[in-house]
């Protein structure tokens, strides 16, 4: 049986914001692409690793917000990332917050108002 979630997006207002912030953030390299006249920025993937990849995206359906579902992005140092959140313009939510065995969360607003989610083992 395959995981049951294998892309996703989140949508932006300002896309060259939003590379800028995640960019910051991750240190990711973005790919500029557009689909179905939407504007995307693809986030890295790799063949055969774990985890899944998604894009930031643009366009007349997507509309940035925090009451939608929660992106976990997985990070080394949740109490780091969270500080380049805060020097990139965003604006912790919830702080690190331990879940147990299943190590630890936090979430953040970022540059387009939308609640992103960090885990760290």
């Amino acid at each position: 049986m395959k995981n049951p979630v294998c892309y996703f997006e989140i949508p932006v207002t300002d896309l060259e914001r939003a590379i800028a912030f995640y960019t910051a953030i991750f240190d990711y390299r973005l790919e500029r692409v557009e689909i179905d006249g939407n504007e995307m920025a693809m986030f890295p993937m790799s063949d055969g690793a774990n985890g899944i990849t998604g894009a930031l995206a643009k366009g007349e359906s997507y509309v940035p917000g925090k009451q939608g579902a929660r992106i976990y992005f997985s990070v080394d140092n949740i109490e780091n990332t969270l500080h380049k959140v805060g020097l990139a313009g965003g604006k912790v939510l919830y702080p690190r917050t331990s879940v147990g065995s299943l190590g630890w969360v936090a979430e953040f607003e970022d540059s387009e108002g939308n609640c992103i989610a960090l885990h760290s083992a």
